[in-house]
C-alpha cells in the first residue's frame, strides 16, 4: 500500500510539473503577443475546426511608444 501511495504522488508529481511547464510557455507567448500588439499591429488567421471556415481577428495596441 506504501508503495501504491509512493508511486501515485510521484506521478502526481510529474503531472504538476508538466501543467507548471505548460502554463510557463503560455505565459511566455501571451506576454511576447502583447508586447507585439503594444508596439505594431497583428493579425492572427484560425480555421473553425467545425464550419472550416477561416477567422481573421487583427489587434491594434493603444499604447504610446518610448524612446
Amino acid at each position: 500500500m506504501a508503495d501504491d501511495r509512493g508511486k501515485d504522488l510521484e506521478r502526481l508529481t510529474k503531472r504538476m510539473d508538466l501543467l507548471d511547464q505548460r502554463l510557463d510557455n503560455i505565459d511566455t507567448m501571451v506576454t511576447a503577443v502583447a508586447e507585439r500588439i503594444m508596439s505594431q499591429p497583428i493579425s492572427i488567421l484560425v480555421t473553425c475546426p467545425h464550419c472550416k471556415k477561416n477567422i481573421e481577428i487583427t489587434m491594434i495596441g493603444t499604447g504610446k511608444l518610448t524612446k
